[in-house]
Formats: C-alpha cells, sequence, structure tokens
C-alpha cells in the first residue's frame, strides 16, 4: 500500500467519525498539504473555531506509524496543536503530545472528543507524585486509627470487625502505586492481572478514591458483563466509599445517574441501541473501569471503552503470559492488514501494555505463598460408564431403537446429558458428593456448595436428585430447599445468586440459632456463577461435567479459592464455641470427568490447538457423533474410583503454566515464525498447508481446530496463525463478527429507535442467511410469510428495505459470517 493508498483510508476514517473533508456537504474542517514552520503537514484538523486542534501524520503500510513521531510533534507545535494521530492506513495510533504516549485505536476521535479533551482532561501528573497514597484515605478511619498507610493492613482485627473496615493488602496497595506511577509517566490507560479472590473490587475501590480525590476525575465509570455483577459492585463500593461518594446502577437511576460520581452498567446496556452515543457525552466520564477486561471487551463494546475520554483500567484474573508484541518498529511484508486489525483488538494492547506485561501483577500463587488464597483437594470420583466415556475407545451402548431392531452406538464424555443421559450415573455424582463434602464447621451440614452441570435441563435434574436424597438423609429439615436450581431460565434467578453470598437463600438454616448460614446449601447451574461471583464460604465446587477451557476451569475452581472466617457469621459471638477452628484452609473440588487430570497431566500447554474432546490424549480422531437423537441408560452405574489428591503449595499446572506460549510445532517452527513477524501470510499458508496439516503423525487439519476453537464460522490460516504466535486474544465469533459489522451500519444509515430491533434482525438474517438474501434479492416477497424473519422486513421503512442489502453488498465480507454447523 503506498502513501496515497492509506489516504484513502485515513479519509474514510475522518469521514466516520464525521468530519467534513474537501468535496463533502458542510463547512470543511480537515486541510490537507498545510505548511507550517516544520514542513508540511499531511492533514490539519480544525475545532469550532477554525483553529489547528489536531495533525495527522500519514505513511505508507510497510512504514510503521510510529516512525513519524518526531516529526508530527514538529507539525503540532508549529500549529499549537495539542493531539497528533500517525497513521499508515492499517494501524493507528492517537497521541495527546500533552498527556502521554501514542497509543493504539481502530476509529479516529471525533471533533467533539477532541475539544471536551483539551478543555476537560488535564490531570495532574508529577505534581502528585509525592503525595502519599494514605492522604486519600485518612478520612477512612477514626482519628485514633489514623496513618499514612491508606487502609492499614496491621489494624487490630476485632476493631477492624466491629467497624466493619476494609483493609487494603500490601499487593493491593502496590497495585495503587504501580497506577499512581504510570500516571506519572503519563500513561492514561492500566491493567491489573489479580487471580480470582484477591479483591479487584476493594482494590478499584481504592484507585477509584485516588483518581477522585488527586486526579481532577469528576465521574467514573464501572463497566461489567453481566447483571448480577452490577450489584454487587454496588454493594462493595457502598461498603467502602458511601461516605465519600454516591454510586449508582444505570438502569435503576437512568433520570439522575449525574447526581452520582461513580455509575455501574453492564456494556450490554450501554451497547444497546448505541445508548453509550445517544446518552452521554464522551466527557461525562473521565475514569472507565472494565471488570473482566478479557471478557467484556468485544469488538462492539470496545467502542463504548474507548468513545469515553480520559483514564481507562482494566482488570482481569485470567493472565495472558504467552501474549507477544508485535515489533512495530520493523513491520514489514506485504499484508499486514489482519495482523494490525488482531493487534488493535488485543486486551493488554487496549490498556498501554503492548509487551504483554499488565500494569500489575498477583497470580494466584502469590496469594496462596502469602495466604491469602487456598488451594482445594481433588475428589476424582469415576463411575464405571463414565470411565468409559473417558477412555479413547468411549462408552458402547447396546439397545433396542423404536422399530425393535437391535443397535450398538458410542458415545464419549462430550455427549454426556447431550445425546447420552444416565439418571443412574447423576444419582451416584450426588450420592458421592453428599457422602464426601466438606460440613459447614459449626452447623455440620453440608459445606455451601456450586454445582456446575452441562446443560439448564442437566441442572435441573441434579437439583432434583439431591433434593430427594437430603429428605432421606435429613427428613423434614430442608423441604426441597437443600438444592436451588439457579441458572438463567430460572426466575429472580440473580436475586439467588445474591442471597446464596448473603446466606439467606430460602431463608436462614435453623440448626443453629446464634449462627447465620443459607438454608439453601447447594446451588446448582450452568454458568451463571463462574466469573465475578464473591462468596468466601464456598466450601465444596463440583464438576459435573467436561471442560475443555483451561479458562473456564481456573475460574470454576477459582469460586472456592479465598479464605473465610466462618466466626463473623455467629450473631451472638459469646455463643461461639471454642473447641472449633472456623478458619476455611481448604475447600474441596469434586471432579466427575477428569478435568483435573486432563489439565494437570493431558493438556499440552505449548500446543494449545491440539485441544481433545476427552482427557485422554487421542491418538485417532474421535468417533462419529451417533445418528439417533438421544440414549438413555438404565443400567446401573457404580461408582469404579475415588481418589483425593492433594495440591501443593505450587498450585495446579494449569495455574502455573497456562498461558505459556504455544513454542511447539508452528509457534517453534522458524519458517513459520519469520514470515509472520513479516507479515507474509499467503507463504505462511502455504507453508502451513504442505509441511503441518493433514500429516500422519497428529493429522493437524483447519476444520478440527475449529471445532477445538468451539468456533461457529470458518476458520482462516492468518486468523489461525495469529491466534497462534499471541498476536490475537482469541478469534470472533459469528455473533461478534455480525455486532461489528451492524455497529457500522448502524453508523452509517441511522435506523429510527421505533425499526432498530427489525433493521438488525434483517441485516443478520441477510447476512448469514442464504434463502433470506435470495428472497430478498429476487424480489420473491411473498415467500417471507413463512421465513422467521418475514416480519422484521416488513415492519422496515422503504429506503431501509434498500439500503440494508445495498450496504452488506458493498460493505461485508460474507465469507467472514458464513455459519458452520
Amino acid at each position: 500500500m503506498t502513501e496515497a493508498n492509506a489516504r484513502i483510508i485515513i479519509d474514510k476514517l475522518l469521514r466516520d467519525s464525521d468530519w467534513i473533508l474537501s468535496g463533502d456537504d458542510g463547512v470543511v474542517n480537515v486541510e490537507t498539504e498545510i505548511q507550517n514552520q516544520a514542513g508540511f503537514a499531511d492533514y490539519v484538523l480544525k475545532d469550532t473555531s477554525d483553529f489547528p486542534i489536531c495533525i495527522i501524520e500519514a505513511k505508507k503500510q510497510l512504514i510503521s506509524p510510529l516512525v513519524g513521531k518526531e516529526q508530527a510533534r514538529g507539525y503540532a507545535e508549529s500549529l499549537n496543536c495539542r493531539f497528533v494521530i500517525l497513521s499508515n492506513g492499517v494501524s493507528h495510533y492517537f497521541w495527546d503530545i500533552e498527556q502521554g504516549s501514542p497509543s493504539v485505536i481502530d476509529i479516529f476521535p471525533s471533533l467533539e472528543q477532541l475539544e471536551l479533551r483539551k478543555t476537560n482532561f488535564n490531570p495532574p501528573r508529577k505534581e502528585v507524585e509525592e503525595i502519599d497514597i494514605g492522604y486519600i484515605a485518612q478520612t477512612q478511619l477514626p482519628k485514633f486509627e489514623q496513618n499514612p498507610d491508606y487502609i492499614n493492613e496491621n489494624k487490630r482485627d476485632d476493631f477492624v470487625r466491629s467497624n466493619k473496615l476494609r483493609i487494603l493488602r500490601d499487593y493491593q496497595l502496590s497495585a495503587l502505586k504501580a497506577v499512581q506511577s504510570g500516571i506519572a509517566e503519563g500513561k492514561d490507560r492500566f491493567l491489573l492481572e489479580m487471580a480470582t479472590g484477591t479483591g479487584k473490587t476493594l482494590t478499584s475501590s481504592a484507585i477509584i478514591k485516588m483518581f477522585l480525590r488527586l486526579y481532577r476525575v469528576k465521574r467514573v465509570l464501572f463497566l461489567v458483563d453481566r447483571l448480577e455483577l452490577e450489584s454487587q459492585a454496588q454493594k462493595e463500593f457502598e461498603e467502602v466509599l458511601k461516605n465519600d461518594f454516591r454510586t449508582v446502577v444505570w438502569k435503576e437511576n437512568q433520570s439522575d445517574w449525574t447526581r452520582a460520581e461513580i455509575v455501574i452498567s453492564t456494556v450490554q446496556s450501554f451497547i444497546s441501541r448505541n445508548k453509550y452515543r445517544k446518552v452521554f457525552r464522551p466527557d461525562h466520564f473521565d475514569l472507565v473501569i472494565s471488570d473482566e477486561a478479557h471478557r467484556s471487551l468485544g469488538a462492539r463494546s470496545r467502542k463504548v471503552f474507548e468513545y469515553f475520554i480520559g483514564f481507562k483500567l482494566g482488570l482481569t484474573a485470567t493472565p495472558k503470559d504467552y501474549l507477544k508484541s508485535v515489533d512495530i518498529e520493523n513491520i514489514a511484508g506485504n499484508d499486514p492488514r489482519q495482523l494490525e486489525k488482531r493487534l488493535i483488538l488485543d486486551t493488554y494492547t487496549t490498556f498501554g501494555c503492548d509487551s504483554g506485561e499488565p500494569t500489575f501483577r498477583y497470580s494466584l500463587e502469590d496469594g496462596v505463598k502469602d495466604g491469602y488464597l487456598i488451594n482445594p483437594k481433588v475428589i476424582d470420583a469415576r463411575t464405571e460408564i463414565t470411565t468409559e466415556l473417558l477412555s479413547e475407545q468411549g462408552y458402547v451402548f447396546q439397545g433396542v431403537d423404536d422399530e425393535g431392531n437391535d443397535f450398538e452406538e458410542t458415545f464419549t464424555q462430550k455427549d454426556f446429558e447431550k445425546k447420552f443421559f444416565s439418571e443412574n450415573t447423576n444419582t451416584i455424582f450426588c450420592e458421592t458428593f453428599l457422602k464426601h463434602a466438606m460440613q459447614d464447621p459449626y452447623t455440620g451440614e453440608i459445606g455451601k456448595t456450586l454445582v456446575f452441570c452441562v446443560s439448564q435441563s442437566h441442572a435441573a435434574k441434579v437439583t432434583q436428585i439431591l433434593n430427594v436424597l437430603a429428605d432421606r438423609i435429613y427428613p423434614k429439615q430442608y423441604s426441597s430447599d437443600f438444592a436451588v436450581q439457579v441458572t438463567s431460565s430460572v426466575q429472580d434467578s440473580q436475586r439467588m445468586t445474591i442471597d446464596f453470598r448473603n446466606n439467606s437463600l430460602n431463608g436462614q438454616s435453623k440448626t443453629n440459632p446464634y449462627y447465620r448460614t443459607s438454608k439453601t446449601r447447594i446451588c446448582v447451574t450452568v454458568g451463571m456463577m463462574t466469573t465475578g461471583y464473591d462468596c468466601t464460604d464456598i466450601l465444596n465446587i463440583c464438576m459435573m461435567r467436561p471442560i475443555y477451557s483451561p479458562s473456564e476451569f481456573i475460574q470454576m475452581k477459582g469460586r472456592g479459592t479465598r479464605k473465610c472466617d466462618f466466626s463473623q457469621s455467629w450473631i451472638t459471638k459469646s455463643e461461639i464455641p471454642d473447641h472449633i477452628e472456623p478458619q476455611k484452609e481448604q475447600f474441596l473440588l469434586f471432579d466427575f470427568f477428569g478435568n483435573y487430570d486432563y489439565f494437570e497431566k493431558d493438556f499440552d500447554y505449548d500446543e494449545v490447538l491440539k485441544l481433545p474432546s476427552k482427557p485422554s490424549k487421542p491418538v485417532t480422531d474421535p468417533p462419529d457423533p451417533p445418528d439417533i437423537d438421544e440414549v438413555i441408560s438404565n443400567s446401573p452405574d457404580p461408582l469404579a474410583e475415588l481418589k483425593e489428591i492433594l495440591i501443593s503449595d505450587q498450585g495446579m499446572k494449569i495455574d502455573r503454566n497456562l498461558y505459556r506460549s504455544f513454542k511447539k510445532k508452528v509457534s517453534e517452527d522458524e519458517i513459520i515464525k519469520g514470515l509472520v513477524s513479516q507479515q507474509n501470510f499467503d507463504e505462511a499458508e502455504t507453508y502451513l498447508n504442505d509441511n503441518v496439516l493433514d500429516k500422519p503423525q497428529e493429522f493437524y487439519t483447519i476444520e478440527k481446530i475449529r471445532k477445538s476453537l468451539g468456533l461457529d464460522r470458518k476458520l482462516t490460516v492468518s486468523e489461525l496463525l495469529l491466534h497462534i504466535f499471541g498476536h490475537i486474544e482469541h478469534i470472533p465469533s459469528q455473533r461478534e463478527c455480525l455486532d461489528e459489522e451492524f455497529d457500522k451500519l448502524d453508523k452509517a444509515l441511522k435506523p429510527d429507535d421505533s425499526v432498530y430491533s427489525s433493521a438488525r434482525e434483517v441485516f443478520e438474517a441477510y447476512a448469514v442467511d442464504d434463502d433470506f438474501r435470495e428472497i430478498i434479492d429476487s424480489r420473491r416477497y411473498a415467500e417471507l410469510g413463512v421465513h422467521p424473519s418475514g416480519d422484521a422486513f416488513k415492519k422496515l421503512p422503504k429506503e431501509l428495505k434498500q439500503s440494508i442489502p445495498l450496504y452488506v453488498k458493498d460493505n461485508v465480507n460474507l465469507e467472514r459470517l458464513e455459519n458452520v454447523r
């Protein structure tokens, strides 16, 4: 790509952000080739008073945009501009030369964003560097307890408990100081990588207070990715900050949110119908925090994040040690478009951590070593049937079909509770758990437990079995409240998660009148309580399902790693017995599908793409799925094996090595490595096809890799290579691609709110449904009466009926969206 080609793309990006160029309608606010004392600026963007506000320095594709950094600085200073954009048409950097270093962007800032940033974003830097962080927290404690240690870690336990103070630990204080050091260095973006249970929200509370007190931040937006995390975050913020700042959940306070300093919302609420652009100005939030940033910052939600000017902070419990940075200074090759596009979507790059090193890191291993977290004892339990399901050969089921014919089918663990059903197996799971579960130290009841199931229907079965067994073991004690299904299909399920944490789900246990613990002992779920759920008194985690994702395994396991002092649940402290040790020093991880064995022994951390469909490494292709819809087994299924596995202080292998670089096979091949570093994907694809794929040793195929990644659309070799070499955090699903493309259409066509949902449905149907596209293109509108998206099309005004198909044809890569069933 020449510089002229780069300028074509730059022109489009400017127009997308509502800048007016020569030839457009309106008053032109972009000029090109403007002479100044330092030379000729490629582009000069002007403010509403017609003064220069931003310089754009354009380079050709094979040259890094950062090469023009000092040249652009000279132009900016000559024209008295604060802002610079560096671009080669593929990668783009925004630079506030008064505040920090260039950061990667995928859309250009609008005039409104630049003017508001110029006026409203001028935080102090060096002048507050030496101020002790304790300064902003001294009002948190009574005078006789004040000291310069922020919320002092060494306060007497009885004083802290009686006053319900939240104490910052040393590493949390270090996180604050790391952010403060970054601010002094001119950084605006920060990423905290902290293991589950290490207090990310409490650390966020302290950081929020620091920003509001010291850095001229007026209002903070805290983004979460699930509804139940809104109320959880609000509760934690109010516990720590209610005397200083007001916290609201946006969807509950849409009329008066401006009265609060801290606003909490799901990303989805802001994305819905692009509310973030229609309701908010770019300067409404001076600090935006993304909780679980690796999950909540997809292609569309990233635009919400980038819309607001000011500081950006990401929180994640999922480490990305394998992430590699791109050597921007040595960009070369024929087509780096995909590389650069994926680069800007990477979580670490978004937060200014291009090297893959976060602003601050505190791992599970650190937490266990320092005594703040605990490792589980693994209870590996397998029945006769699951032992065969987990084997390379699979479980062979013999039965009689509806026509009376004998048949034989082979199942693997991926078919459990999907195509193969066995009530006896589920019953053995539940009986084994109840027999070996950890008990509450004071009541002797089954300790609070999370059970993870395959599906909502599976969760319903397991809940029923547990309640039936509880009625036998504990007659008339629970009245079917012993276990509760907590899934999205259950009414008030989000409230249930909160009540379980607060020990009030279906009331309190009556076993001990002086001790507060939930009557319900077990929550049975699928995925609702896997991330961000803080319930410290959980003693048992049950995995009644196979798990294929390392990060999912970590998140589920992480629900139990927090320590707990059960004596704090006593209502009458004088009744606490002296002979009981109330501290939680361990929890049990019941593993019914060999997940621990798989991730500890069989999972190849150096060749992540070889993720098999069963815990034992396959040497041949897994059996084809059965042709029949489902099988229900009534065969007895006794427990075949149960073993306890103690975890060392070093933790599980999945915690130690989960995100090491992909060094085997593809990543260790010097030829591929060289081609990818040069962004020569055509030759890399040819080499990969000739030397790696479909070879007899491992039989790697694109289709098997696509399935292992759970991707619901076609996988390209270039995406695969980018993923292997750590240049992209993940390969986007079809849904993520559709969201990204519709956001562009929404901005271009601006459908009214009254037809917004219909426009989206028609866009998606036209993009992915060949039949719908054929009906529209051939104008066979009578057939829309029987098509699921027909009504949506009929609701559209005439102009959108014409413009949406034209837009898709002109702007959307349909091959990228092609569904794979």
